[in-house]
């Protein structure tokens, strides 16, 4: 019965709002965090909606001269 619990709130997660999933976060070079991004990331995107954020790192791309 738990399992059976967990797939419906799965599905019904998956399937609110503008949530991606995780491979969509992964090929994008993100991570999915539950609750917020760490310092020195950004939400890009939900992995989850609302409460798994797919963050990407803020890392500065540099250019050689």
């Amino acid at each position: 019965m738990g399992i059976l619990v967990f797939v419906f709130i799965f599905i019904s997660l998956s399937q609110h709002g503008d949530a991606h999933g995780p491979d969509s976060c992964n090929h994008g070079g993100g991570l999915c965090r539950m609750g917020a991004c760490v310092s020195g990331e950004y939400l890009a995107q939900y992995c989850f909606e609302p409460i798994i954020l797919c963050c990407k790192n803020l890392s500065l791309v540099t250019t050689e001269s």
